[in-house]
C-alpha cells in the first residue's frame, strides 16, 4: 500500500538577519493509511516545521513531499488551499473555534466553499457532531461548553470534510489531564474507525496512545520507533 504521506530529502531554512536556520535538514517520513503517528522532540527539533508542511501550511525550501500521491512541493497557493480543506483535518490546542456563534454552525464552516447545499452541509456537520457525543448541544455557542466539549468540537470540525488525515498539535495542552485522557480516548476511536492520525506532542503519556513515535532533534529524525499495546489493532 502507497503511503499516504511521503516525504523525501525534506529542507527547511528560515533566513534571520546574518543568520541561517536549518529546521529541517533533510527528512524522510512515510505514513501509511491508518497509521497512528506521535511526532515529538525538544524546542527547536523542527516537529512544528514539519506538521505545517504535512498540513499544508508552510512549504519546504527543497525535497519532495506526496500526500496521497499529489505532489504537494509543486502545487500553487490555490491548489495548496484545496488540499487543505479537502484532505487534512486540523485539531489545535487553542481549539479555534468561534465564540458566539452555535457549535454547529462551527463545524458546518469548512463546508461552505464544498459545493453543498445548507442542508446538506448543516446533515454533515450534525453527524460529525453525533461521532463526538455532542449531538445535542448542536445549538449551545462555544463559549458556553467546557474545555474538553470544546475540544470535540474542534475534532468535529477536522472530521466533516472526511479529510485523508487529522494533525493534531498539542490537542490536550489546554485541558487537565482526565479531560486530556477522554479526548485521547476519542483519538483511539478515530484510530479504530480507520483514520490517520498525526499528534505532536512533548508528553510521553500522549505519545504512549500512538502506535508509532518519531522523535526529532536539531531538524532530523533522531528515532522512528514502533510503540507496543497490549492488544492487536486490525485496519477497517
Amino acid at each position: 500500500m502507497d503511503p499516504v504521506i511521503q516525504i523525501r530529502l525534506m529542507r527547511k531554512i528560515y533566513d534571520l538577519g546574518q543568520t541561517q536556520v536549518h529546521a529541517l535538514d533533510g527528512v524522510d517520513l512515510d505514513v501509511r493509511k491508518n497509521e497512528y503517528l506521535a511526532v515529538m522532540g525538544p524546542s527547536g527539533s523542527g516537529k512544528s516545521t514539519l506538521m505545517n508542511i504535512i498540513g499544508c501550511l508552510d512549504t519546504p525550501t527543497s525535497g519532495a513531499y506526496h500526500l496521497a500521491g499529489e505532489p504537494v512541493n509543486e502545487m500553487d497557493d490555490d491548489d495548496l488551499a484545496q488540499i487543505r480543506n479537502r484532505q487534512i483535518g486540523f485539531i489545535f490546542q487553542s481549539f479555534n473555534l468561534l465564540p458566539r456563534t452555535t457549535i454547529l454552525r462551527n463545524v458546518e464552516l469548512p463546508l461552505v466553499y464544498s459545493g453543498l447545499s445548507k442542508d446538506e452541509r448543516i446533515e454533515k456537520a450534525a453527524t460529525a457532531l453525533d461521532r463526538v457525543g455532542l449531538k445535542d448541544r448542536m445549538m449551545h455557542q462555544s463559549n458556553e461548553l467546557s474545555g474538553g466539549q470544546r475540544q470535540r468540537v474542534a475534532i468535529a470540525r477536522a472530521l466533516v470534510n472526511e479529510p485523508s488525515i487529522l494533525l493534531a498539535d498539542e490537542p490536550t495542552g489546554n485541558l487537565d489531564s482526565h479531560t486530556g485522557q477522554e479526548i485521547m480516548g476519542l483519538f483511539e476511536e478515530l484510530y479504530d474507525q480507520g483514520h490517520t492520525l498525526l499528534v505532536v506532542t512533548h508528553e510521553d503519556s500522549i505519545a504512549n496512545h500512538a502506535r508509532r513515535c518519531v522523535r526529532l532533534r536539531d531538524g532530523l529524525i533522531e528515532s522512528d520507533t514502533v510503540i507496543e499495546h497490549s492488544f492487536h489493532h486490525s485496519t477497517l
